[in-house]
């Protein structure tokens, strides 16, 4: 098993290219499967998920062509189609679950296991599940296994969201594309991640429509179009970066960003003091003074993102005054307050509200990442560290950053990966 080693106190400046978003590759690649012909997708980053999702991709008959250089990946049909998605893959990957959407829709059955992942709470297949019984499948769930079938194919319904799941909103859309009639689909997730799904699939020949009303309406079609689709930059990857500059009180080009995408981080960051000056696909990002502590509130986008609730928590440590960050979309995603406490940090947790008060400095120490962005929240706080900070079980941060410690290094951090 691998670890980092990250000394801090090193000033970053340079320029930071930002990967293809892993959270649009993961349900777009999983369509594919609905196609006949040949698809390919650009920009699409170089992360655990991705090769995990790629194998599970070839165990259900496709050919897979990664040209990892040129960041293309070609998916190809074979002769023969499989419809069973086994624990083995899905351990490690929630998202593996979309592919029961175009499963059920292209073939008419599917067997899949339960998912894996990030322990970050209660994120419930059941709203996946119900919304594909309105559809028309027929679900049995036993064994840690769910078994599917929709005999008479899929028809289109009426379906509305007990809660906002971006996951459950892109498998109704995966799976109502080729259904036959209409699907409504109310209090749906309208992230970018999910639009981008919907933007390549028009493109496609779907026929679906959305607006920001949480509404979004698909007229199955007969088949789709083969294409070639570019994945939108990934904003939260961008959104980590900038924290990193300004943790590290240093200055960074950013780039290959959607800055639109950016506009509910951005806000939050101008308020505290930052500076960033924005340009067509690029935002440089610096402080001129002190920061300001802050309040956020995680919310479904447009709103303050959870996936950015840990980067702004590490750099809350290093504000002064008593910053507030309460989670309303996880129940269990304050997994990493123990372990910057480890570091000297002052955070008290009360149910979903944390409550940091900034410190002069953090201290490296022995730390564990327990999911995701957890992982790049502990890289953050051990860039401004004293000291030499230990982080072990990357692999959550593999599963979602392309080459972190390289895209730092280069602009001044100082971090080895090393095996135990």
């Amino acid at each position: 098993m691998q670890k980092l080693l990250i000394t801090g106190g090193k000033k970053l400046s340079g320029e930071v290219v930002i990967s293809g978003s892993k959270n649009a590759s993961l349900p777009i690649i999983i369509s594919s499967l609905l196609f006949d012909d040949p698809v390919q997708f650009e920009n699409v980053p170089k992360v655990k998920d991705i090769y995990t999702l790629i194998n599970l991709i070839k165990v259900l008959g496709r050919e897979v062509e990664f040209d990892e250089n040129k960041e293309i990946l070609k998916i190809s049909k074979k002769n023969k189609d499989k419809y069973f998605a086994p624990y083995s893959i899905m351990k490690t990957m929630r998202a593996g679950v979309l592919v029961l959407a175009p499963l059920l829709a292209k073939f008419g059955k599917a067997k899949v296991s339960l998912p894996g992942g990030c322990s970050i709470g209660a994120r419930p297949v059941n709203l996946h599940l119900d919304a594909l019984k309105k559809l028309g499948a027929k679900i049995n769930v036993k064994n840690g296994y769910i078994d599917a079938s929709a005999p008479k194919g899929l028809l289109g319904a009426n379906i509305k969201f007990s809660s906002i799941s971006v996951g459950a909103t892109e498998s109704i859309i995966i799976a109502a594309v080729l259904a036959k009639g209409t699907t409504k689909i109310s209090n749906a997730a309208i992230e970018p991640e999910v639009i981008d799904l919907i933007k390549f699939l028009n493109k496609c020949g779907a026929d679906i429509k959305y607006n920001s009303k949480r509404k979004i309406i698909i007229k199955g079609v007969n088949f789709l179009y083969p294409i070639k689709h570019k994945i939108i930059p990934d904003r939260i990857e961008a959104g980590t970066y900038a924290i990193a500059a300004l943790i590290t009180n240093g200055k960074l080009l950013i780039k290959n960003v959607n800055n639109d995408h950016l506009q509910n981080i951005f806000s939050v960051l101008k308020k505290i003091g930052a500076n960033i000056k924005t340009f067509k696909d690029s935002f440089v990002i610096f402080r001129k003074h002190q920061l300001k502590p802050f309040k956020i509130i995680t919310k479904p986008y447009p709103g303050f993102p959870t996936d950015m609730q840990a980067q702004f928590m590490a750099l809350a440590t290093q504000i002064k005054g008593l910053s507030v960050i309460n989670e309303e979309i996880f129940e269990n995603r304050f997994l990493h307050v123990s372990e910057l406490m480890r570091m000297g940090a002052d955070i008290e947790i009360k149910k979903q509200k944390a409550t940091i008060k900034g410190i002069k400095n953090l201290n490296g120490a022995e730390v564990m990442a327990t999911d995701l962005r957890a992982s790049v929240s502990l890289v953050l706080a051990a860039l401004s560290a004293k000291g030499i900070t230990t982080i072990n079980r990357i692999y959550h941060l593999d599963r979602g950053y392309s080459k972190l410690e390289k895209k730092l290094n280069l602009c001044g951090a100082n971090i080895r990966r090393v095996n135990d």
